[in-house]
């Protein structure tokens, strides 16, 4: 099987759960509506609701795929502080039962990156912090100059990742189980996208995590040189 008979083969199969339970619940609805209470019509419709939602987050993140593996890249000197502390709001506001902390190194000089596409990684890691460390913990986002590299770090405080799960954790479809994966929604597409992001900005992305005690993504790129990217549009 080819690379890409695999990836429409994997595709289907992770659509083929939501829309057989859209169907399903739909039909019930639609041949017993008299005969269901209020209570279990909630539930059905809340059920259609979420099982639509996977739809649409499975697609935009197969565009996104899409998208990464074909470079669509606009790079330019962004301010990675300003950049993250933009965002920061919108997770304080979804999850109000987490703490997230931002600690910036001040005086950060910028990077050569397509901003869009870095708030696209900080935003997949941040939400995964969250998402997967229990209810009352701290998700930390940091960033420091070293070796003339732009350091990022999101660390978080949940369950942390089991070793021969490591091998796994940036491929296509690839979730890791424990007991807070199974009680979140995903695909197996988040880490993966990013990566590519990552990867297309000349960037690199490692973890630490040792289980029951967090993990930690770190991201790195090199810093924006004004001279290079002069010689490069002379070049071009």
């Amino acid at each position: 099987m080819s690379i890409q008979d695999e990836f429409i083969s994997t595709v289907s199969h992770e659509m083929r759960t939501p829309l057989t339970s859209i169907r399903g619940f739909s039909q019930t609805l639609l041949s017993s509506w008299d005969r269901i209470d209020d209570d279990n019509k909630k539930k059905f419709i809340k059920i259609i609701e979420e099982q639509s939602n996977r739809l649409i987050n499975l697609v935009e993140n197969i565009l996104t795929v899409s998208k990464a593996n074909a470079g669509t890249i606009v790079m330019k000197k962004v301010f990675v502080n300003a950049s993250i502390n933009s965002i920061i709001p919108m997770f304080k506001e979804q999850y109000k039962t987490h703490k997230i902390k931002f600690v910036p190194q001040k005086d950060l000089p910028p990077a050569r990156l397509d901003d869009d596409k870095l708030q696209q990684i900080m935003t997949n890691l941040i939400d995964n912090g969250c998402k997967y460390s229990p209810e009352g913990s701290t998700v930390t986002i940091t960033t420091e100059l070293k070796n003339e590299s732009l350091y990022i770090k999101v660390k978080d405080e949940g369950v942390g990742i089991r070793k021969e799960d490591f091998a796994k954790l940036f491929k296509k479809f690839s979730r890791v189980e424990n007991h807070l994966t199974s009680k979140t929604q995903g695909n197996g597409l988040g880490l993966y996208i990013t990566r590519q992001l990552v990867e297309n900005m000349n960037g690199k992305i490692t973890f630490e995590s040792e289980e029951n005690k967090g993990t930690t993504f770190i991201v790195t790129f090199p810093v924006y040189n004004e001279e290079e990217v002069l010689k490069c549009s002379q070049k071009s």
